[in-house]
């Protein structure tokens, strides 16, 4: 078994291959994390594991003004993940491959990464300024009939942001060219969808592409029948503009 070990960043989110993360970046345990990634040369990748967190905060009590002021204020590379942060993440995430790292005067960062694969963590360590991890590679496989199922993905998927752009009250925007590669349709519809981490978790751990694009069909219509009787939704992005991996 291949591993490798990379800078772990947890989010509130799920990232898949192919899609863009912008992070903003002010925690020092994160600070330093770039200033680690910054010092790869510029032809080589800046990676970095991105996973969802399960059990935990995304950003610490490091500062005063939070909701309880009595609480102890945690600080380090664990602080918001409990005494073992590997059980309060998913085991199945996405390595980011860091294209933009830009430090800001203030020594925050601005980050523009993308997804690139899959990978499962193994294990997680905390002896640094910032968590590492050591992670295994988790290879895509097509599974059965997963052409015809990207297919069906995505004319359920068009119909899908046509009821959602209604219920808003707002047109679709066109020109829009979807792909038609089943592994990537089926990222990209699980990242544009409404759904919550759990169920977009689920959908990037799935063990292949077909059984995603089965899931995401079933979703599809359920979501969609939903939409339909409800005279409003809350605001979203997704058909503000053309919909793109990035």
């Amino acid at each position: 078994m291949t591993t490798v070990r990379l800078p772990l960043f947890p989010l509130n989110s799920v990232l898949f291959p192919g899609l863009v993360l912008p992070l903003n970046i002010f925690e020092e345990r994160y600070r330093a994390m770039m200033r680690e990634l910054l010092k790869t040369p510029e032809d080589e990748p800046r990676r970095f594991a991105v996973v969802a967190i399960r059990d935990g905060f995304e950003v610490a009590q490091t500062a005063p003004g939070l909701p309880d002021p009595t609480a102890t204020l945690e600080r380090g590379p664990t602080a918001g993940f409990g005494t073992d942060p590997l059980k309060a993440f998913h085991k199945v995430g996405c390595v980011a491959d860091a294209a933009t790292v830009r430090e800001r005067a203030d020594g925050t960062f601005e980050v523009l990464a993308t997804g690139t694969t899959r990978m499962r963590l193994l294990s997680v360590e905390a002896s640094g300024p910032f968590l590492t991890a050591e992670l295994e590679p988790l290879p895509e496989e097509p599974g059965d009939e997963a052409g015809a199922l990207a297919e069906g993905v995505l004319r359920s998927f068009r119909q899908y942001q046509k009821r959602l752009a209604g219920a808003r009250e707002r047109s679709l925007a066109t020109g829009a060219d979807l792909p038609d590669e089943p592994g990537v349709v089926s990222y990209l519809v699980a990242a544009a969808m409404m759904l919550d981490t759990p169920t977009k978790q689920r959908l990037l751990q799935a063990p292949d592409t077909a059984s995603r694009l089965r899931d995401e069909l079933k979703l599809l219509r359920s979501e969609t029948a939903i939409i339909r009787t409800l005279p409003s939704l809350p605001a979203q992005e997704l058909t503000r503009g053309p919909t793109s991996l990035n």
